[in-house]
């Protein structure tokens, strides 16, 4: 019977030890790396650039920032759906220009890893990134 516990413990230590970094393994699909945060000649607002590393499949769900959005992809293949237009797909060394307040999608079409960099011209104290419905 003292076996049976000590097998049944160590399993449970085991299980616990990897739930949390499989639960973490699943939220790294998109990485953002903050570059810049600058204030602008222009009462309230402020220059933001972030570059972000989107998994192979990994999907930026549906947001909208508070300003503007200039998207330049680094590498692979992104596809951006604006709101009810339809999807493009943008390679390495294109840029996108998304206006302020406009909810849009971001996908990883690629079979590798995509990256691109946001730069943002923002309501200076507010969300970067608002979810959208």
């Amino acid at each position: 019977m003292t076996t049976i516990r000590l097998i049944a413990a160590a399993l449970t230590i085991a299980a616990s030890a990897v739930t949390p970094h499989m639960a973490q393994a699943q939220q790294l699909t998109i990485q953002r790396t903050d570059l810049l945060r600058h204030d602008l000649d222009v009462p309230g607002r402020e220059l933001v650039q972030v570059r972000v590393d989107f998994e192979p499949g990994a999907i930026a769900a549906k947001h909208s920032h508070p300003g503007e959005e200039i998207a330049y992809v680094l590498e692979g293949s992104l596809e951006y759906q604006l709101g009810d237009r339809r999807p493009i797909t943008l390679r390495a060394g294109e840029t996108l220009f998304i206006p302020a307040g406009v909810p849009h999608v971001a996908k990883n079409v690629g079979s590798g890893k995509a990256s691109e960099l946001a730069t943002y011209i923002v309501k200076k104290g507010m969300p970067l990134v608002v979810p959208a419905k």
